[in-house]
């Protein structure tokens, strides 16, 4: 990908670094009212916070589908073993304990191993999602707060 070539009014870009790849962002240098400055600079941290809330939750939708299917794999799991128990009822003619224990092992297992893929799915999704809003709390506070700096600057310049 070839960089974006950059406005005359621009001096060298900004490199942010994203994954593998690094974005040019041109950063401007005009003079405008400190209103415009701060107001910029806000724009630009919420664009940041954006960018990186986006890369932290990338797979987690996919953890919450796993979370949310798992028990009815392990249902339909359950619903063929129960199936497969009938069947040894009808093939052996009886209805012992014996004609029907193959089928009911397996709805057992299968309900078993939903289980056991949703359960960690499920505390693995909630784990990471209170972790990238304990994140974007925190972002959200150090903009503030740089953004309070910049205020605190430019009101002690003039």
């Amino acid at each position: 990908m070839k960089p974006l070539p950059l406005p005359s009014a621009t001096k060298e870009p900004h490199r942010q670094s994203r994954g593998d790849r690094a974005l040019r962002i041109p950063v401007r240098f005009t003079a405008g009212s400190d209103a415009d400055v701060i107001e910029a600079a806000k724009r630009g941290l919420e664009r940041s916070v954006a960018i990186v809330h986006a890369e932290m939750k990338r797979g987690l939708s996919a953890l919450a589908t796993i979370g949310s299917t798992a028990p009815f794999v392990g249902l339909f799991g359950t619903v063929v073993g129960i199936l497969n128990a009938f069947k040894g009822i009808e093939q052996s003619k009886a209805t012992g304990l014996s004609a029907v224990a193959g089928g009911i092992a397996e709805a057992l297992v299968t309900t078993a191993l939903g289980l056991l893929v949703a359960v960690p799915a499920v505390w693995a999704y909630n784990y990471f999602t209170n972790k990238v809003e304990a994140f974007d709390v925190e972002m959200d506070n150090s903009s503030m707060e740089l953004i309070n700096y910049f205020i605190l600057r430019r009101g002690a310049r003039k």
